[in-house]
């Protein structure tokens, strides 16, 4: 079966907090979820609580079995594990492959479309929890999509399968995408953590809770408006609270 008749046998090889998560929306889209490899107890766990069912597989088994695999391991993984199973001769003309990174494009994914895989880069834009909380966030999000040109339609179908929106990045593009990423990923990590913390120490009970409708505000008015959002209340008096 082919990308384009619709319905795909789909390996999740990695079962951290996105594949099983990504791997359940597309099941959730009519696609067969054929196996997860999982390693850790806890890898196990997840993907037998969000993939029930799915079949625990070696990684050759799961790329030998899947006609789209969704790569989802730590960045500096990925090349050497496509590498070593081109180097196996286990990747299959036409099978689709498809990782989650925000840092690369399709460049990391070269040996596998040697051997006729097409190559596919899915970043989801949204801090996961590896709960089935993220299948509803995932239908409010976005996806950084870099593929060749034929295969894109192929990269933009899959995403809006999931519920998201594709915004198609270039390839040169990555690295400054996967920079604004991480900015805003560890930035609002760090202010969170730094607020509550001070909160803490002045007695204030569950600081993340109070935090919570403050921090949610914040982000979304800055979001609405990036360049002339507030950071401080204004000397004049007009301030963010007026």
């Amino acid at each position: 079966m082919n990308a384009r008749a619709g319905r795909l046998g789909v390996g999740v090889l990695g079962a951290g907090r996105v594949g099983p998560v990504l791997g359940a929306a597309l099941a959730g889209a009519g696609h067969a979820v054929v196996g997860v490899s999982a390693v850790s107890e806890d890898s196990r766990e997840r993907a037998e609580t969000i993939l029930p069912g799915a079949p625990i597989l070696t990684i050759p088994e799961l790329v030998e079995r899947s006609e789209l695999v969704i790569i989802a391991i730590p960045d500096e993984e990925i090349a050497p594990l496509v590498a070593g199973l081109a180097a196996a001769g286990v990747w299959q003309p036409g099978q689709l492959v498809a990782h989650t990174s925000a840092r690369f494009g399709t460049d990391v994914l070269r040996p596998a479309q040697l051997a006729g895989a097409i190559p596919l880069a899915l970043h989801p834009a949204i801090a996961f929890t590896g709960t089935s909380l993220d299948l509803a966030r995932l239908r409010e999000s976005y996806f950084a999509v870099t593929a060749p040109s034929p295969v894109l339609p192929i990269a933009q179908a899959l995403v809006m399968e999931m519920g998201a929106e594709p915004v198609v990045v270039a390839e040169d593009d990555r690295p400054a995408y996967a920079e604004a990423i991480a900015t805003a990923t560890e930035f609002s990590r760090s202010i969170v953590a730094q607020s509550s913390a001070i909160l803490a120490t002045i007695g204030v009970d569950n600081p993340g809770a109070y935090l919570s409708s403050l921090v949610r505000s914040a982000v979304d008015n800055a979001l609405a408006s990036p360049g002339s959002a507030s950071i401080a209340p204004e000397i004049d008096g007009a301030g963010p609270f007026d």
